[in-house]
């Protein structure tokens, strides 16, 4: 779909090239060089695969290394529609079509090497299955849902900021709900950009509609993400909550259907303020003021700008949609070369409805980003590693 709002031509800024794999000393080239030849290693050996899917992912690892996207098997359920989106690209190199394609493209080969679609036993078994259940029972999410318990000193408002800031700094490592004010200013500072006023203005405007919230990763991610659906729903600055989540597994840890019920169980059980949230949530959902909403464009190699009109008309429906997370920010700006000062709301104006993007800064992609503060962040001490650390983050929002 087009989807585009009102904008001449002039205000259009030249639409710049994709982000690429094959710049020297790039974070797009680590992805392909480093990080995905570990990955398949990492989901070898995370369950007992049998011989036959041990071939395939060793086939796989070896692509990587000699970095050959090979077709998918003729039995593909969706290799036509791969097919179609690659071509001119598959048979190439991964580092020599866009990041965001070429990476979507390895993670959809990966499903394939651990039978996840096939026939076999392992259909439908999540291959990161192991690592998001792990995050999720570890000793550290006792503590972030114990000190849920402390937002209740907070007022309103500061209690909403806490919240929210739980939830943009949820796939930061050292993860805390952010109960205290000092702990939320600290992290505060790290922020490139802050519309969380506009976004609070607009959810208020609108309350209690409808709202859309595209979820990234799953376990102490989505956690906080939940919490802060709980605070919007009990509030009553949404009347529904719509939860987009990917319907397969992708990018190791992104959320499926499935860890949204984990995610609920372990609120539900926790003792507390979290068990309360998990309580009332669980109600939504049962109620159908909190729906889940798996379409099959969250795992295509495509930008927003792509995408069907169906779920584009789900988005122009909603009073507001709020992306979460650094994928789901580079398919909203295109993962394009932009000068980091563009604006956002120039980017993004194509997108049908009010949107809002929380995302710590993991990739190369950036919009909306003041001259002074890009000066400063890259000045000597910096340099641009601030841009793909996860050190920082922001919320930007627009209209």
């Amino acid at each position: 779909m087009n989807g585009a709002r009102d904008e001449t031509v002039e205000d259009a800024p030249p639409i710049p090239p994709p982000i690429m794999g094959n710049v020297p000393g790039s974070y797009a080239l680590s992805v392909f060089r480093e990080r995905h030849p570990v990955l398949v290693r990492q989901v070898a050996e995370a369950l007992p695969y049998d011989p036959d899917r041990r071939r395939a992912l060793d086939r796989l690892l070896d692509e990587v290394v000699r970095d050959v996207m090979a077709p998918l098997e003729p039995s593909a359920h969706d290799g036509a529609e791969w097919a179609e989106w690659g071509r001119g690209k598959i048979g190439g190199r991964y580092v020599d079509v866009p990041f965001l394609w070429a990476e979507s493209y390895f993670y959809r080969k990966l499903l394939e090497a651990t039978g996840y679609f096939g026939d076999g036993p392992w259909r439908g078994v999540d291959p990161f299955g192991p690592m998001k259940q792990a995050e999720l029972d570890g000793p550290v999410v006792d503590g972030e849902l114990a000190a849920l318990d402390e937002t209740e000193t907070l007022s309103p408002a500061d209690r909403a900021e806490a919240l929210l800031l739980g939830s943009l700094w949820g796939n930061r490592a050292d993860l805390s709900f952010g109960v205290t004010l000092d702990g939320d200013r600290e992290r505060a500072a790290d922020l490139v950009v802050d519309d969380s006023p506009l976004l609070w203005s607009l959810i208020e405007a609108a309350a209690p509609g409808r709202i859309c919230l595209v979820a990234d990763n799953a376990g102490r991610e989505l956690l906080p993400d939940l919490v802060l659906v709980d605070h919007l729903l009990a509030r009553g600055l949404a009347g529904e909550v719509v939860l987009h989540v990917k319907p397969v597994p992708y990018f190791v840890s992104d959320a499926t259907p499935a860890d949204v019920l984990a995610c609920l169980r372990r609120l539900a059980a926790a003792p507390g303020r979290a068990g309360e949230a998990g309580a009332r949530l669980w109600a939504a959902m049962e109620e159908g003021r909190l729906r889940l909403r798996a379409h099959p464009f969250a795992c295509a190699p495509l930008p927003y700008s792509d995408m069907p009109d169906d779920l584009g008309e789900e988005f122009a429906a909603a009073s507001l949609t709020v992306l979460k997370g650094d994928l789901n920010y580079r398919r909203l700006v295109g993962d394009r070369t932009w000068p980091a000062t563009t604006p956002f709301a120039t980017v993004t104006g194509y997108f049908p409805g009010p949107v809002v993007a929380l995302r710590t800064l993991k990739s190369d992609a950036l919009v909306g980003v003041p001259e002074r503060t890009l000066a400063e962040l890259d000045a000597a001490g910096h340099s641009r590693g601030w841009r793909t650390g996860g050190t920082h983050a922001m919320v930007q929002a627009r209209p």
